[in-house]
């Protein structure tokens, strides 16, 4: 059967399908995917990292609006409350105006256990003038916010001693590292799956500290990680 036959067959089995009622619920047409959790080795996580030189030309902090709402608008909590809570090992109490008291956390970068919130800083694992450097620069003032305001990956906010926080500044691996050693392979992970979340790129000496931990002492840490919308 040649190809017009099939397509005159097509049509007349079309014109003969009963029409849909006039009140019937519209079809969608389209469906959106649950996001992807890709899982990789470190070294080639680290291997899809796309490598530019970097260009700090007209940051300022204030380019990244923080701290919002959060995720729960009508909690009464910013994002740097609803981080801490989640990252509590001790919940702490939640009082009027979502004022934290008790609690216990734990500082991964030094391993300090910290009974203070207030003697927490919510670090963006890449800062935000790194991720201006890497690629946030080209991007609209609200994907800069959700970006400042990432709860959608656990690894994107990490609540740590304000004095490991101010040691890293605004600093990459090349220049910086947890000083405690058994840190050291998780925030390479979490870096790196941070990078490809947000599709940032990653300098020379960067990518050549990250493969020095990936082909090193890292070799098995695995990273996950689920591309921003």
């Amino acid at each position: 059967m040649n190809r017009r036959m099939i397509t005159a067959l097509a049509l007349a089995a079309a014109a003969l399908a009963p029409a849909a009622p006039a009140n019937a619920a519209p079809v969608p047409t389209a469906v959106r995917a649950a996001p992807v959790v890709e899982v990789t080795t470190l070294a080639d996580a680290v291997g899809l990292v796309q490598v530019t030189e970097e260009n700090r030309t007209g940051y300022t902090r204030s380019s990244f609006k923080h701290w919002n709402s959060g995720e729960n608008a009508t909690d009464g909590c910013n994002t740097r409350a609803e981080v801490l809570i989640a990252e509590a090992v001790v919940a702490p109490t939640v009082g009027a105006g979502c004022k934290l008291t008790g609690g216990t956390w734990v500082s991964y970068y030094d391993g300090q256990e910290v009974t203070s919130a207030g003697s927490l800083d919510i670090d963006h694992m890449v800062p935000l003038a790194e991720s201006w450097d890497s690629g946030a620069s080209g991007w609209t003032a609200e994907r800069r916010e959700a970006y400042a305001n990432d709860q959608g990956a656990h690894v994107s906010l990490v609540a740590v001693t304000a004095r490991s926080n101010r040691q890293k500044s605004d600093q990459d691996p090349a220049d910086w590292m947890p000083p405690s050693p058994d840190a050291q392979c998780r925030y390479v992970a979490e870096w790196v799956s941070t990078k490809l979340r947000w599709q940032l790129t990653a300098d020379d000496r960067e990518l050549e500290a990250l493969k020095v931990y990936a082909d090193g002492p890292c070799e098995d840490t695995i990273v996950r990680y689920t591309p921003a919308a």
